[in-house]
């Protein structure tokens, strides 16, 4: 079974390899996948937009929001529809 580590103990990770500690040495070091370690750095990586930081978990959360946009516009346009039949 994959071991379970928390955000602590990862965070640490990503910032040693900030330091300048590489991939493969903190896996040996610590016992953790190369894998993994790649897999945490990718989800702290940051865009810089107009003064404005976006992080890897804001952009799901602004894909979910648009998923749920899209389909209450669905919804208002089968209403409107509907709506427009009856006058």
């Amino acid at each position: 079974m994959p071991k379970k580590f928390n955000d602590d103990f990862k965070n640490t990770i990503v910032e040693l390899y900030k330091s300048g500690k590489g991939p493969t040495e903190l896996a040996r070091e610590y016992g953790v996948s190369v894998q993994s370690i790649h897999q945490w750095i990718g989800k702290t990586k940051e865009i810089k937009l107009n003064d404005e930081t976006i992080t890897p978990e804001d952009i799901i959360s602004l894909m979910k929001e648009i998923s749920r946009l899209k389909e209450e516009n669905e919804i208002l346009k089968k209403a409107t529809a509907i709506f427009a039949k009856r006058n």
